[in-house]
C-alpha cells in the first residue's frame, strides 16, 4: 500500500491587512525611542533616579522645605499688603475727587467774579458815555445786539491735503485743509470793512480789543479756543453786508480757499441774529489834551488864539 508523501511546504502566511500602511505601523509598534526606552530601563535599575544616600535625602528634603517656606512667605506678605495698597488706592480716589471738587468751586467762582466785573464795566460805561453812551457800549461790546446781519459758516474740508505745497503751507498747520487763525483774521477784517456793526465767532463777541491767534492746531479768540465748524454773526444790512463781502478782497480770499484747498463756506443774509456781550473788557478812557505853553506836558492853557504885540 503506497503512502502520501509528506508535505513540506506549509505555504507563505497570509498578508496582513495593514500591509500597505508599513510606515504608519512600524511607528505604532515602536512608539518609544530605542534610546529614550533604554535610558528609562537604566534609570529604573538605578532606583528611579532618586538619592540613594542619606546626606542626599537630607538635601533635597531640606530644598522643598525652603521652596514651601518662600512659597508661603510671598503668599503671607501678598495678604498683608494688599489692604495696605487698597488703602492708600481709595485716599488717592477721595485726593482727586476733593481736588476735582475745589477746581470746580474756584472757576464758579471766577465766572461769577468776571460777570460782576463786566457788569461794573457795563454800568461804567453808561454812566460815563452820556449822550453816545448807547454807541460806546454797542463799539466796546458792552452789551448784547441784536438785528439784521449775516451769517457766515466756514469748516475744513472733508478729504484733507497733507503735506502739499502751496501758499499755506508755511505755517504751523500740517493740514492744507484746515482754516487757520488767519484765514479767520482775513474773514473777520472784511465783515468789519464791508460794513458790519459787530462781530461774534461761535458765540465769542469781538471787540476793538479782541485777538485771534493760534495755539497748536487750534484757533483762540481772546485765548478761548474755537472748534470747528466755525460759526461768524454780523449785524448790519444783511443782504448789502453779504453782496458787498463777497465782492471785496478778503471774500475772493475766501473763494479761493474753497476752489484750492476744499474749505467749506456758506453765505447768508438773516433778518434777525444775537450776539452776546462780550465776556470780559478793557474800559480806556481818554482825556482831551491842550495845548502846552513851554512845558510840554500837554497841561497847559488852551490856545486862545489871540496874539500878543
Amino acid at each position: 500500500m503506497s503512502q502520501q508523501p509528506p508535505v513540506r511546504s506549509t505555504g507563505s502566511p497570509p498578508p496582513r491587512p495593514d500591509a500597505s500602511m508599513s510606515l504608519l505601523t512600524n511607528v505604532m509598534d515602536h512608539a518609544l525611542d530605542d534610546g529614550y526606552a533604554e535610558a528609562s530601563a537604566r534609570r529604573a535599575a538605578d532606583g528611579g533616579g532618586l538619592p540613594r544616600t542619606l546626606r542626599a535625602k537630607l538635601g533635597l528634603a531640606a530644598g522643598l522645605v525652603l521652596a514651601a517656606a518662600v512659597v508661603t512667605l510671598g503668599a503671607a506678605q501678598t495678604q498683608i499688603s494688599a489692604p495696605v495698597v487698597a488703602k492708600e488706592r481709595e485716599e488717592l480716589i477721595d485726593r482727586i475727587q476733593a481736588e476735582t471738587t475745589a477746581v470746580d468751586g474756584l472757576e464758579t467762582d471766577i465766572e461769577r467774579l468776571r460777570r460782576e466785573v463786566g457788569e461794573r464795566q457795563r454800568a461804567a460805561l453808561q454812566q460815563h458815555g452820556g449822550d453816545q453812551g448807547g454807541l460806546v457800549a454797542l463799539l466796546s461790546g458792552a452789551t448784547e445786539v441784536t438785528g439784521p446781519g449775516v451769517r457766515l459758516v466756514v469748516d475744513d474740508a472733508k478729504a484733507t491735503d497733507r503735506g502739499g505745497d502751496g501758499p499755506r503751507e508755511g505755517s504751523g498747520f500740517s493740514d492744507t485743509g484746515r482754516v487757520r487763525d488767519r484765514d479767520m483774521q482775513r474773514i473777520v477784517n472784511g465783515l468789519w470793512q464791508s460794513g458790519a456793526e459787530a462781530v461774534a465767532i461761535n458765540g465769542q463777541r469781538l471787540t476793538a480789543l479782541s485777538a485771534i491767534r493760534a495755539a497748536g492746531d487750534a484757533i483762540l479768540v481772546d485765548n478761548r479756543p474755537l472748534v470747528p465748524p466755525y460759526t461768524v454773526l454780523a449785524v448790519g444790512d444783511g443782504k448789502r453786508l453779504a453782496t458787498r463781502f463777497q465782492d471785496s478782497a478778503d471774500g475772493r480770499y475766501l473763494h479761493a480757499l474753497e476752489e484750492n484747498f476744499g474749505i467749506r463756506s456758506s453765505v447768508s443774509a438773516q433778518d434777525r441774529v444775537t450776539l452776546p456781550a462780550a465776556p470780559s473788557l478793557i474800559v480806556r478812557t481818554a482825556q482831551p489834551r491842550t495845548s502846552g505853553t513851554g512845558t510840554g506836558d500837554g497841561r497847559g492853557a488852551a490856545d486862545t488864539g489871540k496874539g500878543t504885540s
